[in-house]
Formats: C-alpha cells, sequence, structure tokens
C-alpha cells in the first residue's frame, strides 16, 4: 500500500463549509421566502538604490493595492462570512505601521458581494478593472462566480477560503489550505473527481475511543450530499452510523434525540447551519442524550459559541472543533499573539466575535506579503506566485499546517495527515469560556489514513 508524503488534507473542512453554508442560504431563504512575524523589510525602507521597479498593475515605488471580497451582506448573515476580511485588514494595518513591505505602504480596498454570482462578479470587475489591484487575498464568499475572470487576467488570489470548488479548478488561484489539483481550468480536481481523508474521525476514534456516530442533515441537496461524505468516511474508519435526515423548514429534532439516545450514540456529525444545530442541542439537552463530542468544523470554531448554545449547557459543553490552523486562543504561540495584539488594537470592537477564520484570513495577508517581500524592490505577480508554486511548503509562521500547490498525481493509497483539534470549556478564560487546545502539537497528530474520492 502506497503512502503519500506528508501533506494536508483539506477536503473535509472544504466540504463542510460548502454544505452547512449551502444549507444555512437554503434555511433562511425559506424561512424568509515573539514578534509581529512581519517580514524583516517591514522595519526599514528599501536598501540604498533600490529604484523600486516594477512592471505590474495596482503596484510601485511607494504602494500596492490588495483587494479583498467578502460576502458581508449574504442571506446566511452579516457575520458568517467576515472574520478572514478583519484579519487580513489587522495585518495589513499592522504592517503599514511596521513600514510596509520594501518600503511600500498596502492600500487595502474591499468589496461586498452581497452573497450572489452577480455581485461577485462585479467585485471582481471593479477591483480589477477599476481599482487594478495587485492581487486579491483572503476572500470569504458564498460562490465565486467571479474566479474565471480572475484567472483569466493573472491576477494572483492568495489565502481565499475554498467554501466552493474554485481554488482546486482555477491557476493563479491559491486557497487558504493549498491544493494538489492540477488546476488547469478544465475541471475540478482530477477530472471532476476530490479526495478527502478521515483524520478527522481516526483522531476521535483513538482520542475518545468513539465507535458509532450520527449524521445529521437538511433535506437539501448539499446537505444530503455532504452527509453522504460524513457516512462514508465514518464508515472507513469502522464507524457505526447512524443516519438523520429532517425537514428543512420545520425540523423535527425532538425525533432525532429519540433516535440518538436509542442507538446509544457516541460522536455527532452534521450538515447544517447554526441555527439547526443549536435547535438540536436544546433538543438532545431535553431528551438526556450524552455524548462523548458533537463536532464542528472551521467555520464553527468562534467566539460566540456561549451564546449561540446558551440553552444547551451538556450539548455545549462536549462541542469539539477541528481545523488546519492554531487556536485562535492559543497565545502561548508568537503568531498567535501578534494576530490577537493586532485585533484589540485596531478592531477592538470584534473580541467577542474572533474566530479560526479570523485567523486564517490574517495567515492569508501573512502568505501574499511573505510572497510580496520575496521579490525584493521589483515586485511583479509573477514574482508573487513563482513563490506560491515553489515545492516548499508554507506554514505562515507556524499559524498553518505545511500547504503547497505543487500539483501530484491522482491520490492513491494513504496519506499523512495532520489537525487541530480544541474543545469548547465554559471555565475557560477566568470563566467567560472559551476553546482548548486538546493536542500537544497540531503538526504531530497526524495520522496514515484512506483518500475517498467523491464528485462535488
Amino acid at each position: 500500500m502506497q503512502l503519500i508524503g506528508l501533506r494536508r488534507a483539506a477536503r473535509h473542512a472544504a466540504a463542510a463549509r460548502t454544505a452547512a453554508l449551502a444549507a444555512s442560504a437554503a434555511l433562511l431563504l425559506t424561512v424568509a421566502g515573539c514578534g509581529s512575524r512581519l517580514p524583516e523589510s517591514a522595519f526599514g525602507a528599501p536598501p540604498t538604490g533600490s529604484t523600486g521597479r516594477t512592471t505590474d498593475t495596482g503596484a510601485d515605488a511607494r504602494s500596492v493595492k490588495i483587494g479583498i471580497i467578502t460576502s458581508l451582506t449574504s442571506p446566511v448573515g452579516s457575520e458568517t462570512f467576515a472574520g478572514p476580511r478583519y484579519g487580513a485588514l489587522a495585518f495589513f494595518k499592522a504592517l503599514n505601521d511596521a513600514g510596509g513591505v520594501h518600503g511600500r505602504t498596502v492600500q487595502v480596498v474591499t468589496c461586498d458581494d452581497g452573497g450572489s454570482g452577480i455581485g461577485n462578479q462585479d467585485c471582481v470587475h471593479k477591483l480589477i478593472d477599476k481599482e487594478q489591484v495587485f492581487a486579491l487575498v483572503s476572500g470569504s464568499v458564498l460562490g465565486y462566480s467571479g474566479a474565471p475572470y480572475v484567472s483569466s487576467k493573472d491576477v494572483p488570489d492568495v489565502g481565499g477560503q475554498p467554501i466552493n470548488t474554485a481554488y482546486d479548478r482555477w491557476p493563479h488561484l491559491y486557497g487558504i489550505y493549498g491544493s494538489s489539483a492540477p488546476r488547469d481550468g478544465r475541471s475540478v480536481g482530477w477530472d471532476g473527481t476530490l479526495y478527502q481523508s478521515t483524520e478527522v474521525y481516526r483522531f476521535f476514534k483513538e482520542k475518545l475511543g468513539a465507535r458509532s456516530a450520527a449524521v445529521v442533515a437538511y433535506d437539501q441537496a448539499d446537505s444530503a450530499r455532504y452527509a453522504r461524505q460524513l457516512t462514508e468516511g465514518l464508515k472507513a474508519e469502522g464507524y457505526r452510523v447512524l443516519n438523520q435526515t429532517v425537514d428543512l423548514a420545520l425540523p423535527g429534532f425532538q425525533a432525532v434525540a429519540a433516535a440518538m439516545k436509542a442507538d446509544g450514540t457516541e460522536l455527532l456529525f452534521d450538515a447544517m447551519d447554526t441555527r439547526g444545530n443549536a435547535a438540536l442541542c436544546q433538543a438532545l439537552d431535553a431528551a438526556g442524550v450524552r455524548l462523548k463530542a458533537k463536532v464542528t468544523n472551521v467555520q464553527n470554531w468562534t467566539a460566540t459559541v456561549g451564546t449561540d448554545y446558551k440553552d444547551s449547557p451538556g450539548c455545549r459543553s462536549v462541542l469539539w472543533a477541528t481545523s488546519s490552523s492554531l487556536n485562535y486562543e492559543d497565545t502561548r504561540y508568537p503568531a498567535v499573539q501578534a494576530f490577537r495584539t493586532a485585533m484589540a488594537k485596531y478592531y477592538p470592537g470584534r473580541e467577542g466575535l474572533l474566530s479560526a477564520w479570523e485567523l486564517e484570513g490574517w495567515a492569508g495577508a501573512q502568505w501574499l506579503t511573505d510572497a510580496m517581500d520575496s521579490c525584493g524592490a521589483d515586485l511583479t505577480r509573477q514574482c508573487v506566485e513563482d513563490y506560491m508554486n515553489r515545492e516548499t511548503p508554507y506554514d505562515a509562521h507556524g499559524l498553518l499546517l505545511p500547504a503547497s500547490f505543487v500539483p501530484t498525481p491522482r491520490p492513491t493509497g494513504l496519506l499523512r495527515a495532520c489537525l487541530n483539534a480544541a474543545q469548547w470549556e465554559d471555565s475557560a478564560n477566568s470563566g467567560h469560556g472559551g476553546w482548548v487546545t486538546r493536542v500537544p502539537d497540531m503538526d504531530t497528530n497526524c495520522y496514515d489514513v484512506p483518500q475517498l474520492p467523491y464528485r462535488p
């Protein structure tokens, strides 16, 4: 059996976002009808004699213009996609205060696409054609319909959240988790096939000794599709799986809770939005269901858990999240402390809204900045892309599991996959509640796991 070298598998997390966000949008529409970790060049002017020459759009000797597209006013709420935007903005504010990158000030232009395909295309054309940005960074959008145009204009898009499949199809697009797909623009993944790995399920099997799981989904296409992927992954790891489907508009969570109690379910996975999860947790607490873990994804790794699950303390106490990035509360890491310090300085009002996505938005800005920094005085898009496409994996100064964009043949055999995991504790942060990391080191919390094909 082939053993593929160490790299990160993010298909599980990306698929989780796609399904949960699509289901959330459908639900709402139905209801409504040690150091800063900045580049060294940030702390001084360009080398003596440097001309700051550039031949590219959006950059000159004194500044570089960067664009951020976010679905702020989307059908799923203003906070759902906001995190990466604020994380990136905080990074660039700190960068500019430290002198910029090779003496260049970063000018950020933001655009809200409203969570619609037309809005996304409008933002893409505004930033590329009118604002003439040098690159895009840390995008978080419900649907990336403007991706083909971004790629056709050779504009680097760095550190975006892979909510749909654009980052596994188009060249010049670099998602926050990397990709080993061909990304030739012809098809998603390998001839329309992507792969999910099973490290999340393996982790809970070994960490908590779990052997049974329930998967709860809406009777909606995206939700059901992701639920099938969850079920396949769990069964590949030897779990007994209870599948439960609820009506999108009028979900009967009491019946789900009763079925889980009778089954003796130990783990709970879902393909639902936050509102559905909160209602399900209330039903579980009322029915006296005691889980080993309710597992959510990085999208829901937020500081608002105490509010979102305020009426279900039992379920809240077993809420876990997994990711391919550090815990945004784990300030023993200098890179996380730099993020928290900048957020407190530039966006103090977001203290109770911090999230893993916010940290990943910061990491995306770090990635683009390091790529620009590698160009020295002669900043070009081609130089940035050379950095992004290099064979050396990138970890955003320890914030991310190492990721790269080196294409590989169609996956076969086992994958060495790592992950981070945290659990919500009401007693954390002096009783205010918070996420507590449950692995010694995400870079060594790794498993040799199978890769399961699926068609998105």
